[in-house]
């Protein structure tokens, strides 16, 4: 399981530094990762296991044009990247793009259960603010399930 908030920075190539506890369960799983535009302006990144299971979950419980949809919008923007040596993911120049960073940035990295996101410091503040309300709404019944 991936947890945690991270902030890491990006080199003049693309390619971060994964935080030590991220790292140990990637090198686990094959050091291979997939990276999709999440949400809010941030990327998703899977190991390759976990992407396949993703990528099984959604062929069983999609419905045909849906299914489409996904491959369409969500599975054509995906792109790979293995975790080097020295332990760093390049994030491929397309994706990184979408998450505005400038080189020799730092990036807010999450661990999210299944999965990681790489935010841009500045938008993830942002989210954290415009999603306040919400959270402070749920934050009872989060507080209940611990």
């Amino acid at each position: 399981m991936f947890a945690g908030e991270y902030l890491c920075k990006m080199d003049e190539k693309g390619r971060f530094m994964v935080p030590t506890p991220m790292r140990e369960r990637l090198e686990a799983e094959g050091n291979s990762v997939v990276f999709l535009k999440g949400q809010e302006q941030s990327l998703w990144i899977y190991t390759s296991a976990e992407w396949g299971k993703v990528l099984e979950r959604t062929r069983a419980k999609l419905e045909e044009d849906q299914s489409r949809l996904f491959m369409h919008f969500v599975v054509s923007e995906t792109a790979t990247s293995d975790l080097d040596k020295a332990g760093r993911i390049l994030i491929p120049g397309r994706l990184r793009k979408a998450i505005p960073v400038d080189e020799d940035q730092e990036l807010v990295v999450l661990g999210m259960y299944d999965h990681l996101e790489v935010w841009n410091p500045a938008q993830w503040r942002r989210y954290l603010t415009m999603t306040e309300n919400k959270y402070e709404e749920s934050l009872g019944k989060i507080w209940n399930l611990l």
